[in-house]
């Protein structure tokens, strides 16, 4: 019983240290909505309610309800502090889901399945760059990694990590009602399977019926917003197994067969939210943002699928699996680490280009949002129900000149298409997407000037300036 504590710090650390690196190495990512939440929560903290917008609605906006009010617990703060707030709290919480994860392995494999399921998490770009990237995931990350304990602290960590990002609800059903269930040696009570939905379903129908009396929406804006297609949610699923790296490690069906009842739920728990990840319609971000929370579900299954396989079939699929972490790393992984350099260079460039205008419309609301106090209409519609329920997807909105009209626009941040140079007139450029390719031939877009050309960090793009 001596041994117990101490082996358990063995493993805490050994998660750690595995985790530490490439977390470190990758802090610098981050993504267009982490600056969203980290508006909304800047508004929060000066008392200004949740909104986008200082003097706009209240609105769902992207954030997990309850993530924007634990990072205004900090007090005020402006936008860009607010999101190395998010960015140091992710990256905090990944590192002690990781020591979680450590002491899991420790108490249940041996020694050769325990190495190889580090280093798999030590290779993983996906886990390390989301986990300090300034959006929820990070703490998505630490509650996936609890929600591997047993019930019932497990059950309550799954359901809400659930609560927070809806698409985790069947991988949460399946681990904690499914250990509830099927207890190994003794026949299931109902007051624990009863206890285990209730602990997995009560955080996501509390959030939705939070959204309802708020928002008047029972799903988050960005349902509306960003709506789901089942073919591209297909094709981001097949792709999150195949780059996502640790997935293909579970590549293993005789040994799921051979293995023992836990190992076996956590394999279908993680199909599960394949399955989910495809219903959602995928996402359309970098590093398979939907596939992290369950990626320590899928470490801990594939070491626990090495204790039923013969050494060469382990070995085969686990570095099959980290060839993959290893590809993604450098092709994508490292290269993501100067995006937030990136973009606080170009909101500096853009400060006092921004700094006289009332009502800006951008695509990019976020990053427009940490440049400038003004309105922003945003033209993908997270922020803006009105924006949300107009026809097309995200980048595809059809956006009437009415709108933008009765917005009273004074100034449009549009994007270029790589490579890409403004034309004469600017009207004929070459725009990344339809929403201002859309914008660019509109009657009122005659009224607009270019004042500058503002060159994107790290891409073959620029954004367009103009004023009214």
């Amino acid at each position: 019983m001596e041994k117990e504590p101490k082996l358990a710090i063995a493993g805490a650390l050994s998660g750690l240290f595995a985790a530490a690196p490439l977390a470190l190495l990758l802090f610098g990512y981050t993504v267009d909505d982490a600056l969203i939440t980290a508006r909304v929560s800047s508004h929060l903290s000066e008392g200004a309610g949740y909104r986008f917008n200082m003097q706009g609605a209240v609105v769902d906006a992207v954030t997990p309800l309850g993530f924007a009010q634990l990072l205004a617990l900090g007090g005020p703060a402006t936008t860009l502090e607010t999101l190395q707030r998010a960015r140091l709290l992710g990256l905090v919480s990944w590192l002690l889901g990781a020591a979680v994860l450590g002491v899991l392995l420790q108490r249940s494999v041996g020694r050769r399945e325990r190495y190889v399921a580090l280093g798999l998490l030590a290779l993983s770009a996906p886990a390390a760059a989301w986990a300090g990237s300034g959006m929820e995931t990070g703490l998505v990350l630490l509650l996936g990694c609890v929600a591997l304990l047993p019930h019932p602290v497990g059950a309550a960590a799954a359901g809400l990590a659930a609560g927070l990002r809806p698409e985790l609800l069947p991988w949460a059903f399946v681990l904690a009602v499914g250990r509830a269930a099927f207890v190994p040696g003794r026949a299931a009570r109902v007051s624990e399977v009863a206890g285990a939905v209730a602990l997995t379903l009560s955080p996501a129908i509390a959030a939705a019926l939070i959204r309802q009396a708020v928002f008047g929406s029972l799903a988050p804006l960005s349902v509306l917003a960003k709506p789901s297609d089942l073919e591209h949610g297909l094709r981001y699923a097949l792709a999150a197994f195949l780059f996502g790296g640790a997935p293909l490690a579970l590549l293993a069906p005789r040994a799921c067969l051979r293995a023992d009842a836990e190992t076996r739920l956590l394999c279908v728990a993680s199909a599960a939210h394949f399955g989910a990840m495809a219903l959602a319609g995928g996402d359309w971000m970098t590093l398979f943002r939907l596939l992290v929370p369950v990626l320590p579900t899928i470490l801990l299954a594939s070491a626990r699928l090495g204790a039923a396989s013969s050494t060469p079939a382990f070995a085969v699929r686990c570095a099959l699996a980290a060839a993959v972490s290893l590809y993604v790393l450098v092709d994508t992984g490292l290269p993501a680490r100067k995006v937030l350099e990136n973009r606080l260079a170009l909101i500096e460039r853009a400060r006092p280009l921004l700094a006289g205008a009332r009502s800006i419309a951008a695509l990019d609301a976020g990053w427009v949002g940490a440049a400038s106090n003004a309105r922003v209409v945003d033209l993908a519609g997270v922020t803006d129900p009105v924006v949300a329920v107009l026809p097309g997807g995200h980048t595809t909105k059809r956006i009437p000149q009415q709108l933008l009209e009765g917005r009273e626009t004074d100034t449009w941040v549009l994007l270029l298409a790589p490579d890409a140079r403004p034309a004469t007139p600017w009207q004929e450029s070459a725009f990344a997407r339809q929403v201002e390719h859309r914008l660019a031939h509109l009657p009122m877009a005659a009224d607009f000037e270019l004042v500058a050309e503002l060159p994107l960090g790290g891409t073959r793009q620029s954004y367009l300036v103009l004023k009214r």
